[in-house]
């Protein structure tokens, strides 16, 4: 049996453990949360590096990649010399792939409400953080609004253009992949506090709201009716907490194993254990043959 490890500095309360069969292969998919510890995450990578087929990265990413650019954490750096022998994914392989994929399967479920996602409104939490997705939209014809300045920075600012979003990439990028990961994003039990409503306008009017799930539901309204949500990594408490909200429809990237979808880490590093090749040769249309032949498809759930 392969074994998949993600070791996440996130919350301990989303950890989950599966067995899952793919391409006539068992794997072992674990997360394992560090409550925000960074120190205690590169001591777990260490203690399994050469233990497990392939690591996860979860709750932060080794770069972003905006446009062409790609723009290296100070934190992830630390993190990806902890690990010699095992192979590791960060998502960074498959996001764009699978928000693609993902936004397809919507297009094509919509048509059988009558509905389409060209002109629909849309809010994208942050760009930068998952420009492939942020670019489906634009390319699948949303009237997007990107809330980079907003829901990162705290600052009123809302962006309209993928080119103003590259613009802001160039400019603070390289000042805050120096920093702390957690001055930017929510770790540890930061993760498990209530919503506190905050930039209602800009989820009253979007109709899809797309992004990283613990940024979105951070700040996410009482009222979700009639609203869709694009995102990663929810669990089975998750989706009973949109449905109580209203949500219409919950799509994820990845597909919902046990009651919970894995974020793209987890399914980047499955995807590598089950490559028959060094990481160094991996090309990106392994990715794609490999997700093909499984084959992993998004998960797509009407709540209300």
């Amino acid at each position: 049996m392969k074994k998949v490890l993600s070791i996440s500095v996130g919350s301990p309360s989303r950890d989950h453990t599966t067995v899952v069969n793919f391409l006539g292969q068992e794997i072992e998919i674990s997360r394992q949360g560090t409550n925000g510890d960074f120190k205690k995450a590169i001591e777990l990578y260490k203690k399994y590096d050469g233990k497990v087929d392939a690591f996860g990265v979860g709750g932060t990413e080794f770069y972003l990649l905006v446009g062409d650019r790609k723009y290296y954490f100070r934190d992830g750096k630390a993190i990806r010399k902890a690990i010699t022998k095992s192979k590791v994914g960060d998502g960074n392989g498959i996001k764009s792939i699978m928000a693609k994929r993902a936004l397809t399967a919507l297009e094509a479920h919509l048509q059988t409400e009558g509905k389409t996602l060209r002109g629909m409104k849309a809010l994208k939490t942050n760009a930068v953080d998952r420009y492939g997705m942020a670019y489906a939209l634009v390319e699948a014809g949303c009237d997007t609004t990107f809330g980079d300045l907003m829901f990162t920075l705290g600052l009123p600012f809302p962006i309209r253009k993928l080119s103003t979003v590259r613009f802001v990439a160039a400019a603070l990028l390289p000042i805050i992949i120096q920093l702390p990961f957690i001055w930017f994003y929510p770790l540890g039990s930061e993760q498990d506090k209530d919503p506190k409503t905050k930039w209602q306008k800009y989820f009253t009017e979007a109709t899809l709201i797309a992004g990283d799930f613990v940024q979105i539901r951070q700040s996410m309204p009482q009222d979700l009716s009639g609203k869709i949500i694009v995102t990663n990594t929810t669990t089975a408490k998750n989706v009973e907490e949109l449905k109580a909200r209203g949500l219409h429809i919950l799509v994820t990237t990845t597909p919902r194993l046990q009651g919970r979808s894995f974020g793209t880490n987890v399914m980047e590093a499955t995807l590598l254990a089950l490559m028959d090749k060094s990481q160094a040769e991996v090309q990106p249309q392994d990715f794609i043959e490999v997700l093909d032949k499984i084959p992993m498809l998004p998960n797509i759930e009407v709540l209300n």
